[in-house]
């Protein structure tokens, strides 16, 4: 018999499914706990005897199309284990919907620590802050230095017009979860859609989420462990990721003793990143990407579709990064 298992888990079937498809990870009686953080998809640790590992599915309900791919993203993650990009190593991927009501995949649990919140890093110290972001800025840079071709990714996206379409995108689900009148955000899109840089970049496989609360680092938070969250990875413009950084950066406020916004970039470009010289245009970007995010969670929320706590403060935060990106734009 299995212990009582968090919402979106049957520990059962789970147990049964891995009896079959991979009997080296039932080890023993099956027990979860959900991971915190993760406003998206749900992760759970799950224990087997004396092994974990991590198990990731789509949220529960309303659910918009290509947005929680658990194929892709343990595609991406499978790709990335041989480069200088720290992943965590998978195991499993499992598509039938019959077994957990939805797809999912598992990979390995990576120990460390992932740092939500500026008071966690106090004990780091202001050279363990610099170093903490360094180490951030050094990992993206590496990332988008991988060859998309050259690890099978050559086809996980379509660079040529990537920025109309993720303005276009985004605005989608933006409708797809519009739940009341957003003008900020509205009129954010239509300045996005009338402003996009010309040209193409250089095209290289994009995070989509990219954030210090999406890294598992060391406890010294000197080096980064693993990235997670791929959900969103596709081939595109690098900027997109650190536009959103930095309007993560921007918006947090992680404050006293790390290095401003503008000394990251220095530092992803010298450690060598993209040309940065459109990167208000991607901020702007990144703020709209976060008020859609934030709205669909929010909407999900008053559906009863969440799992776990802290989903309230989701409803304010749509107009305020309307407001920051129309801001970056000079617009406001």
């Amino acid at each position: 018999m299995t212990a009582t298992a968090p919402a979106g888990l049957d520990l059962d079937r789970l147990a049964a499914h891995l009896a079959t498809a991979a009997p080296e990870l039932a080890g023993g009686p099956l027990s979860a706990t959900l991971i915190a953080g993760g406003r998206s998809n749900l992760t759970y640790r799950v224990r087997s005897g004396e092994r974990s590992f991590v198990l990731r599915r789509p949220p529960l309900g309303h659910v918009l199309a290509t947005a929680h791919d658990m194929g892709r993203e343990h595609r991406v993650i499978s790709a990335l284990a041989p480069t200088d990009v720290p992943v965590p190593h998978t195991l499993l991927l499992c598509a039938d919907d019959s077994v957990l009501g939805a797809p999912f995949y598992l990979m390995e649990y990576v120990e460390g620590r992932v740092f939500r919140e500026p008071a966690q890093t106090e004990p780091l110290g202001d050279d363990g802050r610099r170093r903490l972001a360094y180490a951030m800025m050094d990992t993206l840079a590496a990332l988008h230095a991988v060859d998309p071709a050259a690890v099978g990714l050559g086809d996980l996206g379509r660079p040529e017009g990537f920025l109309a379409r993720q303005v276009k995108r985004w605005g989608a689900q933006l409708d797809q979860s519009r739940s009341r009148p957003l003008p900020e955000v509205d009129r954010l899109r239509e300045r996005l859609a009338a402003t996009i840089p010309d040209g193409e970049g250089r095209a290289t496989i994009v995070h989509g989420d990219y954030r210090l609360d999406n890294l598992m680092c060391d406890p010294e938070g000197t080096t980064v462990r693993a990235v997670l969250d791929w959900e969103m990875a596709t081939l595109g413009d690098p900027l997109a990721d650190l536009g959103l950084l930095i309007t993560y950066w921007d918006l947090v406020g992680w404050g006293a003793g790390f290095p401003p916004g503008d000394e990251l970039v220095a530092r992803y470009a010298q450690r060598g990143g993209a040309d940065v010289g459109s990167l208000d245009w991607h901020v702007a970007l990144g703020c709209f990407k976060l008020a859609v995010i934030a709205e669909g969670i929010h909407y999900r929320h008053t559906l009863g579709q969440t799992v776990g706590e802290g989903f309230e403060r989701f409803s304010t935060m749509a107009a305020p990064l309307g407001n920051h990106g129309l801001a970056a734009l000079k617009e406001n």
